[in-house]
């Protein structure tokens, strides 16, 4: 069939992105779904630094490639393989497909699945297929979702149902801010009532680690970021405070605020500054845990003796170590139950047709999550 989409051909254009045009929307085949695969009618997608992180250059894929990862749907079409999922139903996308079979699954760490990871750096589906084409060459896709299109073909692996009374825009936010925020709270970390917590870089997914932590009990939650309109909107969130990363004394203040320093410190921003910053927040004892994807070249110099005396903890998070089938319903219900307001993070909605504009917003940093409505 034949779908509109974003197609980028190269990495690394000039800002502004509005007059650059990384992103081209195009006409592209898309195959009809394989063994075990769905094509999905995508309903809402969202801006994610993921996405800006191949427009920019700071995540190499194979291009050209149709991006868009954080997306919800209805099921148009089930391939072979299929019975749990019918035609109608809604679904929410996973940026990590998980084929459930090799270790890491069968341990419950889908996240780390080794067959998706190879896939999702090949820019195929799990199953080594490509769907997408254009003029007979190959389209490659973004982490096996390729939402920023009319359709998308994605492995069952990629897919969680949801209620369909969930509005699109909102479920969208579960496949990547919301569980890969609350999920390193809550999974990662396992902050306990009480904890005192920083989180440092205020985009969906540092804004939903503040939410995970005000749910996990967290006495004090310090929000850090580099634009004051971030920190004003981390306070209605639940903030206790807030600091300019720009100040020079922000990690003395962090540390005069929570007494010698947080218990638990949530990297965001995908920065080496960021997380050298995070961890000197971090109080003797404590855990440092970084979500955030910078530039593979990119290096933290760590100060081996300190780690060792001071036992810190060190944690990477992906996924928000999430089991998306079981933790994305919860997330939902905490929605639905007021504690988690996710549907505070939409920042605006846009057409397919504004996505470089979108990604200029992204950019400058003065906004959370733009929803593409399809």
């Amino acid at each position: 069939m034949k779908i509109k989409a974003a197609v980028i051909r190269q990495m690394g254009l000039p800002q502004p992105y509005a007059q650059s045009r990384p992103m081209s929307i195009e006409e592209v085949d898309l195959a009809p779904p394989g063994q075990r695969e769905v094509l999905v009618k995508v309903m809402a997608a969202s801006l994610c630094h993921s996405d800006l992180s191949t427009v920019n250059g700071d995540r190499p894929r194979p291009l050209p490639m149709v991006l868009g990862h954080e997306a919800s749907g209805v099921v148009a079409e089930v391939g072979p393989g299929i019975t749990d999922l019918a035609v109608g139903d809604h679904v929410v996308m996973v940026f990590a497909p998980s084929c459930g079979e090799c270790v890491a699954c069968v341990e419950g760490h889908p996240g780390r699945c080794e067959p998706g990871q190879r896939a999702n750096g090949a820019g195929k589906l799990l199953n080594d297929a490509l769907r997408l084409s254009q003029n007979g060459l190959p389209v490659y896709h973004h982490v096996g979702v390729s939402a920023f299109a009319e359709y998308c073909v994605v492995n069952r692996g990629s897919l969680v149902k949801v209620d369909p009374t969930l509005a699109f825009d909102e479920a969208a936010l579960f496949g990547c801010a919301v569980l890969t925020g609350v999920g390193a709270v809550i999974n990662t970390a396992q902050v306990y009532p009480g904890a005192r917590v920083a989180v440092l870089g205020l985009g969906g997914v540092g804004l939903n680690a503040l939410l995970g932590a005000k749910v996990s009990g967290a006495s004090t939650i310090v929000a850090v970021d580099l634009h004051d309109d971030k920190l004003e909107l981390a306070k209605k969130l639940g903030a206790t405070h807030g600091v300019n990363a720009r100040d020079p004394e922000a990690i003395d203040k962090v540390k005069q605020i929570t007494n010698g320093g947080v218990e638990f410190a949530f990297e965001m921003a995908g920065s080496v500054q960021a997380m050298e910053m995070a961890y000197r927040m971090t109080r003797r004892g404590g855990m440092t845990v970084s979500a955030g994807l910078p530039h593979p070249d990119m290096r933290w110099p760590l100060q081996h003796v300190n780690m060792v005396a001071e036992e810190r903890t060190i944690k990477g998070s992906y996924v928000g170590s999430c089991v998306p089938p079981r933790d994305m319903p919860r997330y939902i219900q905490l929605y639905r139950d007021g504690l988690l307001a996710v549907n505070q993070l939409m920042s605006d909605h846009i057409t397919l047709d504004q996505i470089n504009e979108g990604f200029d917003r992204l950019a400058s940093g003065h906004t959370v999550r733009q929803i593409i409505t399809l």
